[in-house]
């Protein structure tokens, strides 16, 4: 296992040849470049912490399984206020990647050839090219989507800002185009 890729943020390699049946405990902990850069990726002020526990492992005969969990800790710009808002990033994930031409990593279809995809199924298989697998940008990936896009300071609201209560609003009647129509 290696630990760069110059074209990421935060980058663990994983040799996939190196990969046993029996899942490996790995820990990953971001140093201050890779938090820094993991900020300016992210368009968040700052990012104070990021780890991850994982256990790799072979899925079926030559895929590979990454679980585990990523925490995090980032300060945020309130959407109202423009102050520092902390929030921490606490998820479980698992991805399954195939080698590229696995017939796993294929769509199932029904007999019309029509693709069934179920959106509370488990997600389909990546695939990856190459002997080598970044769980660094795995990890970076599922951390990134649990950012709160709306990050508000607690108790804060929008002020000066008034919701239209329909009260005004008068329906057209379906004649009132007719009312000024004469007939020649």
């Amino acid at each position: 296992m290696k630990n760069k890729r110059d074209d990421v943020p935060f980058s663990y390699l994983v040799n996939v040849g190196h990969i046993s049946a029996n899942p490996v405990e790995v820990h990953l902990e971001a140093d201050k470049r890779e938090l820094a850069a993991l900020a300016d990726s992210w368009s968040v002020l700052s990012v104070d912490s990021f780890g991850a526990d994982l256990q790799i492992g072979r899925w079926k005969r030559d895929g590979v399984r990454i679980k585990g969990r990523v925490r995090a800790n980032i300060v945020q710009s309130c959407v109202v206020t423009l102050d520092p808002v902390p929030s921490e990033i606490d998820e479980s994930f698992e991805q399954i990647f195939v080698p590229e031409n696995s017939k796993l990593a294929r769509r199932p279809a029904n007999d019309a050839g029509e693709m069934v995809l179920d959106p509370d199924g488990p997600d389909l298989p990546e695939s990856f090219t190459g002997d080598t697998i970044d769980a660094g940008e795995v990890v970076t990936e599922f951390a990134a989507l649990a950012i709160d896009p709306y990050p508000r300071k607690p108790g804060v609201e929008f002020s000066g800002h008034i919701e239209d209560t329909g009260e005004n609003d008068k329906k057209p009647s379906a004649f009132a185009v007719l009312k000024d129509w004469k007939k020649d």
